[in-house]
């Protein structure tokens, strides 16, 4: 059970404008793009949904299904899949493991790409496995994803011929059987830990009695470690054919040219004869309700939840699609007054959500859920709550008020998502055909979804909305579960005390819900305008201004998405400049201010008032610094400011939000020491600081020492200079556009011109060889960290050659401790920088791997990075490295969010003349030489002076 609910809408928070679309008479639109709902009233409840015109669908004799749409996000780039309808549910007794290793082996060799011969094509690009080419195995599907460059068709052609390969010609050669075998294992092994013991435990229960309990895609480490070629070519003969398969191509590509490509490569794959016939398995039906009481020693926080499965949704008919809609205005409306529970001064669960989406093992199913963090001993208030508010919908219902800004919510995000359409990313619409060939979902343009919401919104009643709480949760295939710490002093409800506190909340009488207006605007009258005194240009089409009040405003106008403009506002400052009395409390202020609302209003009505908008505007005070991030729609943008005005000049103390995020944030850290990950980072980053006071972890005893008070008074002070701070603007704006709003908004802010800059702390990294082992869990894996830091030279050139040099590391550790070893499923090397208080570097290396094996496993990391420190690098390896580069660039371009935190970065480094190299990054590429990068690896990997910290299991 998870908190990662998904509504169905297509929307994200930052996305785009009212459309003006439904102006426009429907005999002016291209097939497919008429919004009104005149344009779907013809289409019955039992009819199946249209189809989007501009995605060729197809199957070839051999039963093969495709899936062909030219889209221009990004520019330049395809995105491949070749979707298998096989999964571990279909494995035999001695292959519980081995369709996810079948998968790791296509990546070992194939008839066209022998050996690394994948690996080599894809160096040839600029390309890697991990980021552009990677797999999943799931319980019923395997899916491969290749993103390549669309700029050539032998590229493409090319691509395809991996897919076919990948199909049915996969080499399995017995030395490379024996390389992934580790590899497998060690991802086996990194997953291990208190949350996939109970997320096992969990589904078990849920599934018991079907195929699924027994069959998780991650296998049984002993079959694995046993399985034999024959094992692993019998799923493949088995499983991977035609009649099972679809293949995807979307991206900037010729649709016509890559259907005769997936035509000519395709048609020729054959199915087995005889086929074994593809079994469809389900879960059995359940009466009544079960509990589950699933506890771990390492587990660090308490949830309960209530599961109930249930028929699913139709997904491709009109009807259906009509159901799902109800059941996402349902769900927004019940996730609404959970939230508003944990706003209260002693709120009955932490966190809380309700969702109701299809099941997926099996997906014959839909999962109608409601789940709830709670703190130690909370489990029966908590569940009581969750069963007391289903039982207010279910005497009561939601009101028109809920219902009438539900549907406002979702129709808003609909008309921004249309706006959106352009700009939707390749591998999003990939995502729809994917669930289009594996649970039916419908392929709908966008519009013809505004469209179906435009015709069915208005007509849902509130009684037929009420009547879902029945179909949601009936007593049936109901299942109650708690996940909760095995500790000393944690007193946990057992089945009979959970099915008593059900019955009592079931039958206990509870009053209808209110529902307050939060009224019309965030502000009744504007504050009085101030003005722009000076307009600097820089380059890159970046334009400075500077404010009356001694602001800085930074425009970056784009027109990357038509539906987004982010912002940030930086200033130097932040708890450097809070007294040791005061510093607790300082450092909460960022979460505690916020949680009571701003101005008039509360959290709760907030969140009311900005219902159906997108706009987002969160403060934060860093160590070093303060400021506020988000952004908006150009349809929301005059919200977006007023927002950030109040959060400048009218923070609101809010005693009962306070209590609450203290109660939620001492639930949520009182476990926290139980888990070996979050010990073992403690160590690590207490370590790097040298146990600074400044850099302690929040703890439930450091909460305690929270002063709202303090905390409102550091907020204010952080908050209360405007002339320090840069606003930097990117997105879909023009500087006409914006004026009027910077003026209103920006430019009246108050400013003491006190020149407030961050205070040094003194905290410095250690010198020398540091090591430390910390013996924690129970799971027989070990993790491993080791940090060089520094001094830097803090310039263009430096910083790309650092990074440049961490690509290089990171490449030849993969190769060798993953690849030639087994030794790990992944290998990371990141590089930090800071320029502030002090230039400072450091590169972080991590891992996990079998303990038996962790001190080789180190020795070789020093092997290779000695070996990389003497070793020049080629022509071919620097035209390699430079291609590489060139290619993050040119997608990294295409993000606002990349431009604001280059822009952002050059304003809060002292360096607005250099935000034109944000935008030149080719020619610093171009100009990169290997003697750079090798100098980089031996000034910065210096092994006289590094942290190494390894976690290993306890000792018994």
């Amino acid at each position: 059970m998870t908190f990662s609910y998904l509504r169905g809408v297509r929307a994200g928070v930052l996305t785009s404008v009212l459309v003006a679309s439904a102006l426009v008479s429907a005999q002016t639109q291209p097939a497919g793009r008429d919004p009104s709902a005149a344009s779907v009233a013809s289409y019955g409840l039992t009819q199946l949904m249209p189809v989007d015109p501009e995605v060729v669908v197809g199957t070839l004799p051999n039963g093969l299904r495709y899936y062909v749409r030219p889209n221009p996000r990004p520019a330049g780039r395809v995105e491949l899949r070749l979707v298998v309808r096989a999964g571990s549910v279909l494995e035999d007794a001695d292959q519980q493991g081995l369709a996810h290793f079948v998968e790791h082996m296509l990546f070992e060799g194939t008839r066209n790409f022998p050996g690394q011969g994948i690996t080599e094509f894809l160096a040839s690009l600029g390309l890697g496995i991990g980021a552009d080419a990677n797999a999943q195995t799931s319980y019923d599907d395997t899916q491969y994803t290749l993103r390549v460059p669309s700029d050539s068709p032998a590229v493409l052609d090319r691509a395809l011929l991996v897919l076919k390969d990948w199909a049915q010609s996969a080499s399995f050669d017995p030395s490379a059987i024996e390389r992934q075998r580790g590899i497998v294992l060690s991802e086996w092994r990194q997953h291990l830990g208190a949350g996939e013991r109970t997320r096992d435990k969990i589904r078990r229960v849920q599934l018991d009695g079907s195929q699924y309990s027994s069959r998780p895609p991650i296998g049984d480490p002993d079959v694995i470690q046993r399985a034999q070629r024959e094992q692993l070519t019998r799923f493949y003969r088995d499983w991977y054919r035609p009649d099972l398969m679809a293949v995807i191509v979307v991206g900037d590509v010729d649709r016509d040219a890559a259907v005769k490509m997936i035509t000519s490569q395709f048609s020729s794959l054959i199915n087995p004869s005889p086929v074994r016939s593809r079994p469809a398995f389900d879960v059995p039906e359940r009466p009544g309700t079960r509990y589950a009481v699933i506890t771990d020693k390492e587990t660090v926080a308490t949830s309960v939840g209530i599961s109930d499965l249930r028929p699913a949704r139709p997904q491709d008919t009109v009807g259906g699609y009509r159901e799902i809609m109800m059941d996402g205005l349902f769900g927004d409306m019940l996730d609404s007054r959970l939230d508003e529970l944990t706003q209260r001064e002693n709120p009955p669960f932490l966190r809380a959500g309700a969702q109701r989406a299809l099941f997926g093992t099996p997906r014959t199913k839909d999962e109608a859920q409601l789940l709830a963090l709670v703190s130690n001993g909370g489990v029966a208030r908590g569940l009581d709550a969750l069963v007391t508010e289903l039982q207010r919908v279910a005497q009561f219902g939601f009101t028109a008020t809920e219902l009438a800004r539900a549907k406002q919510s979702r129709l808003l995000n609909y008309e921004r998502s249309v706006t959106e359409s352009p700009d939707r990313e390749s591998e999003s619409r990939a995502d729809v055909y994917t669930r289009n060939f594996l649970q039916r979902e419908a392929l709908p343009t966008i519009w013809q979804e505004l469209a179906f919401h435009r015709r069915f919104l208005p007509g849902i009643t509130l009684a037929e909305i009420n009547a879902l709480t029945a179909q949601w949760f009936p007593d049936q295939n109901r299942l109650v579960i708690v996940s909760a710490p095995e500790a000393a002093g944690v007193a946990l409800p057992d089945q009979a005390q959970l099915a008593a506190v059900v019955k009592t909340a079931t039958g206990k009488r509870v009053e209808p819900y209110v529902d307050v207006d939060a009224g019309q605007s965030l502000m009744d009258t504007p504050p009085m305008r101030g003005t722009i005194v000076r307009t600097t240009p820089r380059p890159g089409g970046v334009t400075e201004w500077t404010l009356s009040n001694g602001a800085t405003v930074v425009l970056k106008p784009t027109t990357l998405k038509e539906d987004q403009i982010l912002f940030r506002a930086i200033a130097p400052g932040g708890t450097s400049l809070a007294s040791d009395a005061d510093f607790v409390s300082a450092r909460a202020a960022d979460d505690v201010i916020p949680a009571g609302g701003v101005g008039r209003f509360n959290d709760a009505m907030l969140d009311r008032l900005l219902a159906g908008k997108a706009v987002l505007v969160a403060p934060f005070i860093g160590e070093i610094s303060e400021g506020m991030a988000g952004g908006s729609t150009p349809q929301d943008l005059e919200a977006m400011f007023q927002l950030m005005y109040l959060r400048f000049t009218q923070p609101r103390a809010d005693p009962g939000a306070f209590a609450a995020v203290v109660s939620q944030t001492k639930g949520l850290l009182a476990n926290q020491l139980a888990s070996p990950d979050v010990v073992f980072s403690r160590t690590l980053y207490s370590t790097l600081s040298r146990d600074h006071p400044r850099r302690q972890p929040e703890t439930p005893a450091t909460v305690d020492q929270w002063d709202l008070a303090k905390a409102m008074a550091f907020y204010k002070a952080r908050f209360a200079d405007a002339s320090h701070f840069t606003f930097v603007f990117v997105g879909s704006f023009t500087p006409e556009m914006i004026r009027p709003l910077v003026e209103t908004y920006v430019a009246s802010l108050p400013a003491t011109r006190a020149g407030e800059k961050w205070r040094d702390l003194g905290i410095t990294p250690p010198v020398g060889v540091v090591e430390k082992t910390v013996e924690k869990g129970i799971a027989p894996k070990s993790e491993v960290a080791i940090i060089f830091s520094g001094p830097f030279v803090y310039d263009d050139a430096h910083l790309l050659a650092l990074r440049t040099m961490t690509m290089l590391l990171q490449g030849r550790l993969f190769d060798t401790i993953r690849q030639q070893l087994g030794g790990t499923y992944s290998i990371e090397v990141e590089p930090l920088t800071q320029k502030s208080p002090r230039p400072e570097f450091s590169v972080r290396i991590s891992w996990t791997c079998d303990p038996a094996r962790t001190a080789t496993l180190v020795q070789r990391v020093f092997d290779e990075i000695a070996f990389v420190k003497r070793t020049p690098l080629s022509v071919d390896q620097m035209n390699r490295i430079r291609t590489a580069l060139r290619r993050d660039f040119d997608q990294n371009s295409q993000n606002n969010g990349y431009l604001l935190n280059q822009i952002v970065r050059r304003y809060e480094e002292g360096d607005p003349e250099g935000v034109g190299n944000v935008f030149n990054l080719p020619d610093q590429i171009a100009a990169l030489t290997g003697p750079a990068v090798q100098q980089a690896a031996q000034t910065y990997l210096n092994t006289d002076n590094y942290v190494k910290v390894t976690l290993m299991p306890e000792t018994k």
